[in-house]
This record gives structure tokens, C-alpha cells and sequence, in this order.
């Protein structure tokens, strides 16, 4: 599916992971027409448009934004931000993309996506992955663990008092994580494949760490004194609240608490060598690799 144009939405990137804007990149530089969604035109815009994509603004909680943006396209990547408003935006695309005759849609989702998962967006994941089933839009989902940009943001909250302060229990915690970029190479891999049957699954994890391994990652590759700070769920989410929008609070918060206190053995899946094209990137070289966007904030 190389020669037909990709709808990606999120081009812009956000806070975190940029899955959008990565697999724009990607797929640009294979030679695939791309048609890239933004919300407002700025220099992010730009950027994909000097790499060849067309630049479309448009706004999930618009139906008839979205409409136009899929009409002409039979190929879809979503990605909605941790935000208000997935079900709604989820809806839309669906319809939308049935009336454009979209026959593939890989839809950018929580490792854990079930009913009764311990957080409230991972259960709004699982709504929003049943109505595109229903759609019959040919969706593929990609599961994501908590990316290293997550960590990062969670490091340079407290990095000037030279601590990571986090609400993981004791350093022995487990944490799967994985690279924004590996995500995207698993999204293209995804997009661009010769056949992927609906409703197949991606899950993606790339690194297991304890929260001991992280903080040594972040001393070696930031040459810091990096001392590691358990907090409590409240002082977390008053900190990360001025941050962070409330709904991503309060996935993170749940998140948080679900993988200290109920530990689950997690294993690195081959799902970025086999559709990314390579092995899957260390914390310890996102680190190097990104130092100077670890930037401690002043108290």
C-alpha cells in the first residue's frame, strides 16, 4: 500500500511521543504521498510541508472537518492525544472513514486496552477500538507501553534538586517502556505493509527497566548525581497537575499506582525489529541521544 496517500493525523506532534510527526518522516522518506493533519498552521506545518506532505488543518471534534480531511484517502493513521475527547473523535473517524471507503485504519493505542483496565483512558481505548471494529475500516491497532519521552518529563520536573521524583514504591519497580520513534517505525510498518488482516494487534515494548535501572540510565548518559525520590499519588498529580491536562493526570495517576502494586512480568516484544526494521532503542541511548531536552525546571 506504498502508492496511495496516508492520512496522518497528529502531524504536528505533541508533548510527548510525536508518533505523528515521526511517521510523516518516515513515510515521506520512503516515497509515500502523505496527507498530514495538523489543527493550526504554524512552523510545525511548515516543516511537513518542505518534506513533501500535504498540509491539511482539521479538527476531530468536527465531523465535518474530518470528512473533508479522509475524502480521497483509503489509508489512516489516528493518533489522539491524552486529552478529553477520544470517544467523540474515535466517532467521527469512523464514519468518516467509511464513507471515504478507507480500507485500512491503524489506530494508535494503550498497551492495555480492556473493559476493566485499571485506567480511565485505557478503558475509553477499548470503547474507541470496538466502534472502528464495527466501522469495518480494516483497523489495526498498535499498543503502546509508556514511552521514554514520558520518563523524561517525569525526570526534568525535579532534575535541578538532582532527584527523579515518581510515585513508583521502591526502585525495584518495574516499568515496560519504549522509544516514540520505535512506535512510529512499528505505525509506518503498519501502514505501508502488503496485507494486515483487521482487527490484528501490535503490541509494543522495547525496554523493561526497575526504577533503579532508569535513575542509573539518567546519571551515566546526563553525567549527574541522579537520586530517586518515591512521592505519593496526591503530591504527583498537584505537581504534574500545572503540566499536564486533568484527563492525562488522572491516566498517568492510575497508571502509576496500577504497575506498583500489581507487578506484571513484561517481556520486549520483536514487533520493531520485525515491522520497524530494527532493534529497539535503549533508555540509556535516548538519554545520550537527548540530552539537552532533559532541562531541569527551577521549584
Amino acid at each position: 500500500m506504498t502508492d496511495a496517500t496516508v492520512l496522518v493525523t497528529g502531524a504536528a506532534g505533541g508533548q510527548q511521543g510525536k508518533t505523528g510527526r515521526r511517521v510523516t518522516e518516515l513515510l515521506r522518506g520512503r516515497g509515500v504521498p502523505v496527507r498530514a493533519m495538523v489543527h493550526t498552521w504554524d512552523e510545525r506545518a511548515e516543516y511537513l510541508s518542505k518534506l513533501g506532505a500535504e498540509v491539511v488543518a482539521g479538527d476531530f471534534l468536527d465531523f465535518a472537518s474530518i470528512q473533508k480531511v479522509v475524502d480521497g484517502v483509503s489509508t489512516v493513521y489516528f493518533a489522539y492525544p491524552v486529552q478529553e475527547g477520544l470517544l467523540d473523535a474515535s466517532v467521527n473517524m469512523a464514519v468518516a472513514a467509511r464513507n471515504a471507503g478507507v480500507t485500512r485504519l491503524v489506530d494508535m493505542a494503550m498497551l492495555v486496552s480492556a473493559s476493566d483496565a485499571p485506567t480511565p483512558r485505557m478503558r475509553e481505548n477499548y470503547l474507541s477500538e470496538q466502534v472502528f471494529e464495527w466501522a469495518g475500516i480494516g483497523v489495526a491497532h498498535v499498543r503502546a507501553t509508556v514511552f521514554f519521552e514520558n520518563v523524561r518529563a517525569l525526570a526534568n520536573a525535579a532534575l535541578a534538586a538532582g532527584m527523579f521524583m515518581a510515585p513508583f514504591g521502591d526502585d525495584s519497580t518495574v516499568i515496560p517502556l519504549v522509544a516514540g520513534e520505535d512506535v512510529a517505525r512499528v505505525a509506518a510498518g503498519v501502514l505501508t505493509a502488503p496485507t494486515v488482516p483487521a482487527g490484528s494487534s501490535y503490541s509494543v515494548i522495547g525496554q523493561v527497566l526497575t526504577v533503579k535501572e532508569i535513575v542509573a540510565s539518567l546519571a551515566s548518559g546526563l553525567d549527574r548525581n541522579v537520586t530517586y525520590q518515591d512521592v505519593s499519588d496526591e503530591f504527583w498529580a498537584e505537581a504534574a497537575g500545572g503540566r499536564i491536562n486533568a484527563h492525562a493526570v488522572a491516566h498517568l495517576s492510575k497508571l502509576w499506582a496500577n504497575l506498583r502494586s500489581q507487578p506484571r512480568t513484561f517481556e520486549v516484544t520483536d514487533t520493531i525489529e520485525q515491522l520497524g526494521g530494527r532493534r529497539p532503542k535503549t533508555f540509556a541511548e535516548f538519554v545520550v541521544e537527548e540530552q539537552d531536552s532533559f532541562t531541569p525546571q527551577p521549584a
